[in-house]
């Protein structure tokens, strides 16, 4: 079950990032992972830097897929952009985070979804 969500998970996230790029979006890398969590995406947005978490709903009835980052999910999406600017010596250059929720076939992008919560 696990290895099957997984594989929707990627998909979803390689959709995510397709339909970014088509927005002008510079795809860096996708599913980030450190010590202290993963980060789906992470691209650039003309001078920013961009974390993007990709959120799917086959529907609505557990909610719009933006909702689903909630203010723990925040924290660790911000603690792994914070380590990821550590480990690549970056200081000096704006950063976002964005949402992109799926919901059916459905894609809506959230820019500037929340503030970093390191």
């Amino acid at each position: 079950m696990e290895n099957n969500r997984r594989a929707v998970g990627t998909w979803y996230e390689r959709k995510a990032g397709e339909y970014l790029e088509a927005l002008g979006y510079e795809i860096i890398q996708y599913n980030y992972r450190c010590k202290k969590g993963e980060i789906d995406l992470i691209a650039r947005d003309g001078e920013y830097l961009v974390f993007c978490e990709v959120k799917y709903r086959s529907d609505s009835g557990k909610g719009h897929p933006g909702e689903a980052v909630d203010l723990r999910k925040q924290r660790i999406i911000s603690q792994c952009a914070m380590y990821y600017l550590l480990e690549k010596g970056i200081s000096d250059m704006p950063c976002r985070f964005d949402v992109v929720g799926i919901e059916g076939g459905r894609i809506t992008l959230f820019q500037n979804a929340f503030d970093c919560m390191a």
